[in-house]
């Protein structure tokens, strides 16, 4: 069959505020897509794939009209919804044969609900894509009935049926790699601004799942309790050889902790060394989860900088959040990374449920204490799916705007805060970490190229404005209007 897999189209101001978004601008390697599309291929189906961001509503409805694919499969996020609604209404339009499937974070957390929005669309993907779309396309070639697919849920004439549950993949070495070679010129997915040295970059999971339950995040196996599902050392590597035989010279790990199994951390990082593999590498922690011998391994073997969730700088709102984790422990790990050599990127929250005013100062005195090398300061955002999102009631209230469910839209607004404190709030924390003399010195030292030159500017102008306009990083209304 024909199958195009498309990102509906967005633009940089439709997530950051213009003033700050050319330190934030990022465009990341669609991995959950170019999974699907690998196994679609490997099953003999012809595979197309647009992505909304190099890409017009235009271009996408076109490559349709001349593609006539069997299915169309459109990947959306919960403030990328009503895109994806529209991008199915303009395939429809082209063909009503077409049969349009949803799939990514938000129909996974709604199911038959995102149907109830979205009459252009015939059915959502409820779980991991992989082997939904294949037993899909089977069934329309075959002309099959759609409640034999697992993963599913479809419109039966005017009603909405949830098929069972496809199982989760446990053996991830089975997969097919990214289908990398559809994304076209790589050198255009890149990360954030200063969180990368070499391009082309290549976005690389050794895992899936979590073992863990912080209160904001949603895992599509947090009802049956299954953990972390793990790789192989000698499939990752596999992978990492072809990424460098395609050309690409940095390689940032996304898994939720790549040291969730320490041995196999410790032995990933041992094998890249003993292979004298030619790539620098991010990855993403817990903090509680690594030590300087771990985090001096990841440098031998290439990698320059670590993420680590720091959170909040109170244990009591860490515990609400369910990290698990103390301040201490972040404080242990930070040191650790630095006395390794790496880079240390934390992220913070504002609009913690009861978190204070005053909290989230202490929060701000406490990512200038620990002096990463990046800090962030998100908004609390509760996805669907996620417990807080799912017993909002008890936690405060909820956006009705969908364009709001990023980083920077608060979302969320805690029965202790107001919006107007939240945003207040990030823009204080930006300005106070980001103005220090000691990071200001640090920054100016590490210029060496003429890229960090253009980065420094960049961040001084966002920081600037960061100063003299209020309310700077609120988000402009955007029309999902494509």
């Amino acid at each position: 069959m024909k199958i195009l897999l498309v990102i509906p189209p967005w633009r940089p101001d439709d997530i950051f505020p213009s003033r700050t978004a050319s330190v934030q601008i990022n465009y990341w390697e669609p991995l959950g897509t170019l999974y699907v599309a690998a196994t679609l291929r490997e099953a003999g189906h012809q595979v197309r794939f647009m992505n909304g961001a190099f890409t017009s509503h235009r271009e996408i409805i076109d490559e349709a009209r001349s593609f006539q694919p069997d299915i169309a499969g459109i990947y959306s996020t919960t403030f990328g919804w009503k895109r994806a609604v529209l991008t199915a209404e303009g395939i429809k339009a082209v063909s009503q044969d077409i049969f349009t499937v949803a799939g990514g974070p938000y129909p996974i957390a709604r199911r038959g609900k995102a149907l109830e929005e979205a009459r252009p669309i015939d059915a959502v993907v409820t779980g991991e894509g992989e082997m939904t779309l294949q037993e899909l396309a089977q069934c329309l070639q075959r002309g099959g009935d759609l409640a034999s697919v697992k993963g599913l849920a479809w419109r039966d004439g005017e009603g909405i049926v949830e098929n069972p549950e496809m199982p989760l993949i446990e053996d991830l070495d089975s997969l097919p790699f990214p289908a990398r070679d559809l994304l076209g010129e790589p050198d255009r997915y890149i990360p954030p601004p200063a969180t990368y040295r070499r391009k082309p970059v290549a976005v690389v999971i050794t895992s899936r799942g979590c073992n863990r339950r912080c209160i904001f995040c949603f895992q599509i196996d947090r009802r049956r309790e299954r953990g972390i599902r793990f790789r192989s050392v000698g499939n990752v590597l596999e992978e990492i050889e072809e990424c460098l035989r395609q050309g690409y010279r940095e390689i940032k790990f996304i898994d939720d902790t790549l040291a969730a199994d320490y041995g196999r951390a410790l032995e990933l990082a041992g094998e890249i060394k003993r292979r004298r593999l030619d790539f620098t590498w991010f990855a993403s922690a817990c903090v509680h989860q690594v030590d300087y011998r771990l985090l001096r391994a990841f440098r031998e073997a290439g990698c320059w900088a670590i993420l680590m969730g720091a959170e909040s700088g109170v244990q009591k709102n860490l515990n609400t959040l369910r990290k698990g984790i103390t301040l201490e422990q972040t404080r242990a790990a930070v040191k650790a990374a630095k006395d390794a050599g790496l880079r240390v990127f934390l992220p913070f929250l504002i609009g913690i449920p009861g978190e204070t005013y005053e909290e989230a100062l202490q929060t701000i005195e406490f990512a200038c204490e620990l002096d990463p090398d990046v800090a962030n300061f998100h908004a609390l955002t509760p996805f669907p799916g996620t417990e807080l999102y799912e017993n909002i009631e008890k936690y405060g209230s909820l956006s009705s705007e969908l364009e709001d469910y990023t980083y920077q839209g608060a979302a969320f607004v805690p029965y202790t805060m107001t919006r107007d404190e939240i945003f207040r709030l990030r823009q204080i924390a930006f300005r106070r970490f980001y103005s220090r003399p000691r990071f200001l010195v640090r920054r100016v030292l590490g210029i060496r190229s003429l890229r960090d030159l253009v980065l420094s500017v960049s961040g001084l102008r966002s920081l600037v404005w960061l100063w003299v306009k209020e309310g700077v990083l609120r988000r402009e209304s955007s029309s999902p209007g494509i």
